[in-house]
């Protein structure tokens, strides 16, 4: 090849910076390199042998796989030095390495340049032989070796002496001296026969270089192809093929698929492969076939059946060149498996059995039987499934299936019962866990069945108890001693109660007791479902039952406390204060039963007085409103109030409620202490009044022994109602005659009391001991207290504060009164 411009050869100066390349290179070149110039080679094994990319910083220079360094375009070192980064990358590896290149001017080599380029233009190109085609070597070729393969020329080679040389796989690389070329003549020779599968091409880059170094061509890249030599049989990629299929398929059904490869060159006859099946054993019908292009296997019999073929093995070939009797070839094996169906009916190998078992025996074994079934031994399809389908309404029979023997397993699972049944007649059929599956050359079948007799052995039992649990109910409010039921076991050989003994197990229930001849069960203790163990409301009791022989028998006895009323409600705050506001008073009652028997409550006042003057209003089903119907007086009033549950059960509460003239109820409170405190200036003032009237007496009994006579007097009918007769004597004397005067009672403890005839008042004064006043306030007399309230109206709250001046002004002007209109005065 010819340039268009001869361009001048280059010197190639390599300095390596502290003998490590991946750190710095320097070339001298030129102070201009035009495109397509090699600037010189680097190492770059030295620096990264697994390189797998290569590249430039700087897009005017490019770098060859040998190291070799371009330009790409025409470049001007106008500053007499340039640089750029060689960058080397192992992707796998994750390694990166960078070399710097530092380009200088040389000025011996730029006047070289320009000397050349003078010569270079008078040349002209006539052919072009630097870049061939791609060379070809047969795999596997005999020789002789060396074996020219391909030769490489350069145009330039009629101005210059041309000398070539090569690099890259095959010559200075593995495998190494496989190649190489001649210097002289560019002739590429192979030194000795070559394996595709092992190296199916070669890639070399080729040099032609004058004696001085001078390179007029760019580096060319020559590809070496082997041609392919059909030298490898095909092979299958398992050493054997393990397939399944069930019986009894259908024909087309794929069993599996065969596969085979071939090192040999792709999409040639090389590796165009094909199958067939070679032999089958057993030896019989034809059951599969194979597909020659795929190596697909699929069903071809109709009747695949595993009770007489369990198990196909297929020889197998694949052969390369298109199954051409030339091709290579290679057998393998395929083993296909029928799987089992359920296409056989398990039957029993008896259609009859007997048996025998003690009566009341639970849980035993009593009889195994097998069946027969060709289908495959533990597979579902044998696997046999029994089942009891008549005589085993009470369920006292079961049937399982023994995994390991494949045998049904009868057991009794409930005690028989000799006196009820001597003799069991049971039917029991047989199945296989997976569905049957009809064949195409079987007939429907029908499920086998086989019959059992059971014959029961009579055995000596103890009593048994009818039901074996029993409950029984208990009131809370039953007495102790009081019977709840009776807990009776019977014989079985007897079927009757007599003979039997009951006891009940120690430790249970020590509140109820069973007699020991009748089985009559009562209790012993008070029934209270808050006390102890009888918390919980009920008991089991274990009752045991023992005949005249010593057998014994057990059942269950329940008792269950119920509750009942045994409580009636109750007011538990009975005290109450009612101010003039008169706000409603809120009673609540209690009651201890449960709540079936408790609320809603119902109040009412007991006494029909009260209830007209007073009225319950509903606030809830446990709480009522007390409050008066109208106006009423102050003072304390005791009202019965009856509350019934909801079964009726009723009690009566006394409520107290003191009715006051105050705002709020602590100073009705103070009022009743300041009421107490007074009671202590009344009994002085009293003590004070009985001495100035004792004085009083003294003085008239002086003036009536002065007198000359029993002085009389007559009384006119208008003072008739203001007589006061004085008298040191316990009743009126005997000339006291007149009928106006009424005699007053002789009571011991009384001072004074007042008495109303019609409507007039009389006061007596008499001797007592020790009186007060306030003695004199009971025993329906009016005291001053009355006399104070004027007439014969309702009795008004007092305190009971009464002053010396109250008295004074009671008594003295009757006396002067009685004296002046000439009462008479009885002396004693």
């Amino acid at each position: 090849m010819a340039p268009a411009a001869p361009r001048l050869v280059l010197g190639l100066l390599v300095l390596s910076l502290c003998c490590d390349a991946c750190k710095k290179v320097i070339f001298l070149v030129p102070s201009t390199l035009e495109a397509g110039t090699l600037v010189g080679r680097v190492n770059l094994n030295e620096c990264l042998q697994s390189a797998e990319l290569i590249s430039s910083s700087d897009g005017n220079f490019k770098v060859l796989e040998d190291g070799s360094v371009y330009t790409t375009s025409a470049v001007s070192l106008s500053d007499e030095e340039r640089t750029f980064t060689i960058v080397l990358k192992d992707i796998q590896e994750h390694v990166e390495k960078k070399i710097q290149v530092n380009l200088v001017t040389d000025e011996k080599k730029t006047q070289a340049q320009k000397t050349r380029q003078a010569r270079d233009t008078v040349l002209k190109r006539t052919k072009r032989r630097w870049g061939p085609i791609p060379s070809v070597m047969m795999e596997n070729s005999l020789g002789p070796f060396p074996l020219q393969i391909q030769q490489v020329q350069s145009d330039t080679a009629q101005n210059y002496t041309i000398y070539y040389s090569a690099s890259g796989p095959g010559i200075d690389q593995d495998p190494k001296g496989l190649f190489y070329i001649e210097r002289e003549t560019g002739n590429i020779f192979a030194t000795r026969a070559v394996d595709r599968e092992q190296y199916p091409s070669f890639q070399i880059i080729c040099f032609a270089s004058t004696p001085d170094g001078y390179s007029p061509e760019v580096p060319l890249v020559h590809t070496i192809r082997i041609e392919d030599d059909n030298d490898n049989a095909p092979y299958f990629t398992q050493e054997v093929f393990e397939f399944c299929v069930p019986e009894n398929s259908k024909p087309g059904v794929i069993v599996g698929t065969v596969t085979a490869e071939d090192r040999d060159e792709p999409l040639t006859l090389h590796t165009l492969l094909r199958y067939r099946i070679v032999s089958q054993n057993p030896p019989i019908i034809p059951a599969f076939s194979l597909h020659g292009e795929t190596g697909v296997i699929s069903v071809l019999s109709p009747q695949l059946d595993r009770e007489l073929v369990s198990t196909y093995t297929l020889l197998i070939e694949v052969r390369d060149m298109g199954g051409q009797p030339f091709g290579l070839c290679t057998t393998g094996t395929a083993i296909i498996k029928i799987e089992d169906t359920n296409d056989n009916a398990p039957t029993f190998k008896q259609i009859q059995y007997e048996t025998q078992v003690e009566e009341n025996r639970v849980n035993v074994e009593i009889l195994r039987v097998s069946v027969v079934d060709l289908d495959e031994l533990g597979a579902p399809g044998s696997t046999a499934v029994y089942e009891i389908i008549r005589g085993n309404d009470d369920r006292s029979f079961e049937i399982t299936t023994d995994r390991n023997t494949n045998e049904g397993i009868l057991c009794v699972v409930k005690g028989l019962d000799y006196e009820g049944a001597k003799q069991r007649i049971l039917v029991i059929a047989v199945n296989n866990e997976a569905p049957y599956m009809l064949a195409p050359h079987s007939q429907q079948v029908v499920q086998s069945t086989s019959t059992v007799i059971v014959n029961v052995l009579d055995v000596d039992e103890g009593p048994v108890f009818k039901p074996c649990f029993f409950r029984m109910d208990a009131s809370e409010c039953d007495e102790v001693g009081t019977s709840i039921g009776k807990y009776l076991a019977e014989d079985p050989e007897t079927g009757n109660s007599e003979g039997i003994c009951y006891k009940i197990a120690p430790g249970q229930c020590n509140w109820i007791n069973i007699d020991e001849k009748s089985g009559e069960v009562r209790t012993i203790r008070a029934l209270d479902r808050d006390l102890g163990e009888m918390k919980r409301g009920q008991c089991n009791i274990t009752v045991l039952a023992i005949d005249r022989n010593g057998k014994t028998g057990t059942g269950t006895l329940q008792v269950v406390i119920q509750p009942c009323n045994r409580n009636f409600p109750r007011i538990l705050k009975t005290d109450y204060i009612m101010c003039r506001d008169r706000k409603p008073i809120c009673l609540t009652a209690e009651d201890g039963d449960i709540s079936s028997y408790s609320m809603p409550f119902v109040y009412r006042v007991t006494d029909r007085n009260l209830a007209s003057s007073w009225k319950i209003t509903r606030h809830n089903e446990k709480s009522v409103y007390l409050s008066p119907r109208g106006d009423i007086p102050f003072g304390i009033y005791t009202i019965p109030v009856t509350v019934s549950d909801k079964s009726g059960k009723q009690g009566v509460t006394q409520i107290t409620v003191n009715y006051c003239n105050c705002v709020i109820p602590s100073e009705c409170e103070r009022m009743s202490y300041a009421s107490s405190s007074v009671t202590l200036g009344v009994w002085a003032i009293l003590a004070m009044i009985l001495g100035s009237l004792l004085l009083l007496l003294i003085l008239i009994t002086i003036c009536g022994c002065c007198g000359s006579g029993v002085m009389r007097r007559h009384v006119t009918d208008d003072c008739a109602n203001h007589n006061l007769i004085i008298s040191n004597t316990e009743a009126p004397g005997e000339e006291v005659m007149d009928h106006n005067i009424i005699p007053l009672q002789n009571t011991a403890d009384q001072v004074g009391c007042g008495i109303k005839t019609g409507d007039q008042q009389t006061f007596e004064m008499v001797k007592g001991r020790g009186h007060t006043l306030e003695s004199v306030r009971g025993g329906g007399h009016q005291t001053l207290g009355s006399v104070k309230e004027g007439g014969g109206g309702q009795p008004v709250m007092d305190t009971c504060r009464y002053s010396y001046s109250e008295w004074h002004n009671f008594t003295h002007p009757r006396l002067g009164e009685e004296s002046i209109r000439g009462h008479t005065l009885i002396k004693n």
